[in-house]
């Protein structure tokens, strides 16, 4: 397979707190990743630094074998870099089509407003939300805003997409769909970073999984190895879940 993003030695520090310290992995074309931590180990922060929102203090990030360290949001976005946000916030006074559309104009390098518009349109009717297309943003239900979010990101083309706890707020019904939708995007040939609080989640959708604490990488590996980890265990787990988790894999 081809390595498609690595992260040399990465650093963030904001005065004398480290967010993000030494950290370096290498993610191939195709993967879903899961990228897991307490709160607070500076999952977020790593995002911000691979897609441009944060000046890196120190170290390299390569995307597709160039070194983009010191590239912009914008630049992230119209290389594939795409993400979306913990926080949803579309933009209100717009359609739930002219949102989407504005990521294809603006981050997906579409050629005129009409093209984005009908890319915009695609990608809504893959997500599900084609039929809401002309209602306004702020009309929609946390479920379908998330939709709304992961459109806007297709919309802009990426071959790199980073998700940052997409399934907050949702119900189990609502998770299952949301997992379908990430499979689906995954089969498109998108390697998928995935930030996932949810460890059923994270389990039965991660292809490998990161493990940060304190802004340092704690563990990676496949899932099983890593649940086992004991820094793992200690710094996010807890020793009940592991174990249960271990033995429900043996009747499996």
């Amino acid at each position: 397979m081809t390595e498609i993003l690595r992260l040399e030695n990465v650093s963030k520090s904001f005065g004398g707190n480290h967010a993000v310290n030494d950290v370096s992995f290498s993610l191939e074309e195709g993967e879903i990743i899961g990228l897991i931590g307490p709160n607070g180990a500076g999952k977020t922060t790593l995002v911000n630094l691979i897609t441009g929102v944060h000046p890196l203090t120190s170290g390299k990030v390569i995307f597709a074998g160039e070194d983009v360290s010191k590239q912009q949001a914008f630049q992230a976005a119209r290389r594939g870099l795409a993400r979306t946000f913990q926080i949803v916030q579309p933009f209100p006074n717009m359609t739930v089509l002219e949102n989407v559309a504005a990521g294809a104009l603006f981050g997906g390098g579409t050629g005129s407003v009409q093209d984005a518009l009908e890319s915009a349109h695609q990608e809504l009717k893959f997500v599900g939300l084609d039929a809401v297309a002309d209602t306004p943003a702020s009309a929609l239900a946390l479920p379908n805003r998330k939709r709304l979010e992961l459109a806007k990101s297709l919309a802009m083309r990426p071959k790199f997409l980073l998700l940052d706890e997409v399934n907050a707020g949702l119900n189990a019904s609502e998770i299952d769909g949301a997992l379908d939708l990430i499979r689906k995007i995954a089969a498109r040939g998108v390697t998928i970073l995935i930030i996932e609080h949810l460890m059923k989640v994270v389990l039965s959708i991660s292809q490998r999984i990161l493990v940060l604490h304190h802004g340092e990488l704690i563990a990676q590996g496949d899932p099983r190895t890593v649940i086992e980890d004991p820094q793992v265990v200690e710094a996010y787990l807890g020793s009940k879940f592991a174990a249960r988790v271990k033995a429900e894999s043996h009747h499996v």
